[in-house]
Parts: structure tokens; C-alpha cells; sequence
């Protein structure tokens, strides 16, 4: 596996995180954020479980243009 890097957050200083990265063989974005908190899982855990395998992450709104470059302008990869 070969990931792009994309990119991080320009307010994290040398933490790195959140990051964003694209594999374009599998057409995926990977996402490096902030563990959610246990009140955001809850609300979460209405629209349904969240499996142990999965986690919740946050990104902070400034990280919109990341992700769009990662997608290349569009809404796919």
C-alpha cells in the first residue's frame, strides 16, 4: 500500500495530527484526528453501534480544504 500525503492540520504544530492522506489503489481517504470523546460516541451510538474495530475521530472545520484536495475537487477520488 502507497499512501499520498496530503497534508495536516497548519495548527498542530509537530503533532501531526489531524492528518489526511488519499490511497489511490484502493480509492479511500485515511484519516489521522482526535479521538471523539465518550458524550460524542453517545450521540453517536443513536444512529446506531459503532463496531470495536471502528472509532469515532473529529476534525476541526480548517481541515475542509484538505480533504477537498485529497478528492481532487470533486466528490470522488
Amino acid at each position: 500500500m502507497k499512501l499520498r500525503f496530503v497534508g495536516k492540520d497548519p495548527e498542530s504544530g509537530d503533532h501531526g495530527c489531524p492528518s489526511v492522506w488519499v490511497d489511490e489503489e484502493r480509492a479511500e481517504l485515511v484519516i489521522q484526528g482526535w479521538k471523539a470523546d465518550e458524550a460524542t460516541e453517545v450521540e453517536c451510538l443513536k444512529a446506531g453501534p459503532i463496531p470495536e474495530h471502528e472509532t469515532v475521530i473529529r476534525l476541526p472545520r480548517r481541515m475542509i480544504p484538505l480533504l477537498r484536495e485529497a478528492l481532487g475537487g470533486t466528490d470522488a477520488l
